[in-house]
């Protein structure tokens, strides 16, 4: 056997590992997952790789910080490509694997014996922003330093060990020194120990269950993983790396001035994929915004493979043709509305100045909420009526007014809003 022979036999081998021999044609149709997992996949490595070779530069003291960044950008040869990488990854990685989350949602990949996979996918989406939150803090600017204070001020809102929780992340009453180091702990050897375990989990749950889901199970074709997968993969990575690089060489990651305790700038915002919290912090009491919603989203989120007598196509997109009527539909109310209800609780609703002698929870908690749950509640009663929804289908319809809503108070909290905080200043 020539050598050339024995490394394709080796390589073959390898790959059993990450797939079966061979595996359903439907499942590797690109449209089937848009190589989501993968790429969330490929880009931890890249952030993996990335982050060791900038720990060589990078001084983690409140002294050094800043100076390292600016030294590895200016001195150090692609420096500056090297850090751009990195940043971008990371905030890829976000996307990427909110639109995995999406995609198995919408897909209806969560149920059965898929369901404890969902559980693991969610702790990985929030292990994924634990890290993007953990290294924001790193260069130790003035967009680091203030988003930072704004995201761990939220903390102290949370009922009974909220200051105490922000104590502790902070290391005292701001940010310091101890912060920095616990964060970049956190940032370059915990947490990706704790990602990799989970992946592993993840991935291993996918082969449990037979791969990807197809639309129709009863279509067997079986095709070989290598090549007809393999050469696929290897496509989207190559194409990935190359868009990656491009936009590294081209677009600088964001460093400001070095961070400045006593000068806040205005406004102080937190990092983007947090701005939906601080917009709806803005509307809500900090309990509700910070404690109360977050919490019923994530058990409702966690409990919806568990629903009980709820019919699914596993595999089918949007789970029937009324069901991608009824997204889009829900698209666009949650669109109109959330922002229409931002608009209006601006300049219009003033619960507590028109009821001052009520409790602050029920006039900037209770009411601005349930008067964004009752004409949601009516939306999907018109829903069910007209269009006749079933369960999986209002289920969808929920998490689509949930998805939109957030991604409409993200958009305008980080693009609408200007000096103390005001609308459209």
């Amino acid at each position: 056997m020539s050598n050339s022979e024995i490394e394709k036999k080796a390589i073959t081998k390898f790959l059993i590992h990450l797939h079966p021999v061979n595996v359903n044609a439907q499942a590797i149709k690109y449209t089937r997952t848009f190589g989501l997992g993968g790429i969330a996949a490929l880009l931890f490595v890249i952030l993996f790789l990335t982050g060791i070779l900038l720990r060589f530069a990078y001084v983690p003291s409140e002294i050094g910080a800043y100076a390292s960044i600016t030294y590895l950008q200016q001195e150090v040869l692609f420096g500056q490509l090297l850090r751009n990488t990195h940043f971008w990854s990371g905030m890829l990685l976000v996307i990427v694997s909110f639109l995995h989350l999406i995609r198995v949602i919408y897909s209806q990949s969560i149920y059965y014996e898929r369901r404890k996979n969902w559980l693991y996918g969610l702790l990985l989406m929030f292990l994924v922003i634990l890290s993007n939150f953990t290294g924001y803090l790193l260069p130790w600017d003035q967009l680091a330093y203030w988003a930072v204070t704004i995201m761990t001020n939220m903390m102290s809102y949370v009922p009974l060990i909220g200051e105490k929780l922000a104590t502790i992340v902070r290391g005292g009453a701001e940010l310091n020194e101890g912060t920095l180091l616990r964060f970049y702990n956190l940032h370059t050897g915990l947490l990706p120990l704790i990602m990799v375990f989970v992946m592993s989990i993840h991935v291993w749950l996918v082969r449990k269950s037979k791969g990807v889901t197809v639309a129709d199970s009863s279509k067997k074709e079986m095709v070989p993983t290598n090549p007809q997968l393999v050469y696929k993969e290897i496509v989207v990575a190559l194409a990935l790396i190359l868009l990656l690089t491009f936009f590294s060489i081209f677009v600088d990651a964001p460093l400001q001035s070095q961070a400045n305790p006593l000068v806040s700038p205005n406004p102080s915002k937190s990092p983007w994929y947090f701005m939906g919290f601080q917009e709806l912090l803005l509307h809500l009491h900090p309990i509700f915004s910070i404690f109360i919603v977050p919490l019923l989203v994530t058990a409702f989120l966690i409990y919806i493979p568990y629903m009980k007598d709820v019919h699914v196509n596993v595999g089918v997109w949007f789970h029937s043709e009324n069901g991608k009527k009824i997204t889009i539909w829900s698209v666009v109310y949650a669109a109109v509305f959330t922002f229409l209800l931002i608009v209006a609780s601006e300049y219009l609703l003033k619960f507590q100045l028109w009821m001052p002698d009520l409790s602050l929870l029920i006039t900037t908690g209770l009411l601005p909420l349930v008067l964004y749950l009752v004409p949601s509640a009516l939306f999907l009663y018109v829903m069910k009526q007209k269009l006749n929804a079933d369960k999986t289908e209002l289920i969808m319809s929920i998490v689509t007014i949930l998805l939109t809503g957030y991604i409409v108070m993200t958009v305008v909290g980080s693009l609408m809003r200007g000096q103390n905080m005001n609308l459209f200043a």
